[in-house]
């Protein structure tokens, strides 16, 4: 059975009714409420996925061309891809031929 320390909140494991001592700060205490590990955790909502082709008119212009048709402004947004301590990714979309292409930096 597992449990929380009444002073410091630390897990603590024993039997239900049975004084355990709490590893973190040495408190003595008898667990009344029972927390199972192995308890199910249902399932969350999917979050949305970030579709380019419905929000390209909120996405701001910028002057870079193109690599497919060379139109001179394209369509950006910037997304986390990668750990937090490393640059965001950038990626790019053309209005005129819908091409869609990411710049790491």
């Amino acid at each position: 059975m597992v449990d929380f320390c009444d002073k410091c909140g630390a897990l603590v494991v024993g039997q239900k009714g049975q004084e355990v001592e709490c590893p973190a700060c040495g408190y003595k205490n008898k667990p009344t409420t029972e927390v199972s590990l192995s308890e199910k955790v249902e399932k969350t909502e999917e979050k949305e996925i970030f579709d380019p082709d419905t929000t390209t008119e909120i996405n701001p212009l910028t002057p870079e061309p193109c690599p497919e048709c060379g139109e001179g402004e394209v369509h950006y947004w910037t997304k986390q891809t990668r750990a937090g301590d490393e640059p965001e990714t950038q990626f790019f979309k053309c209005p005129n031929c819908k091409y869609q292409w990411r710049d790491y930096q």
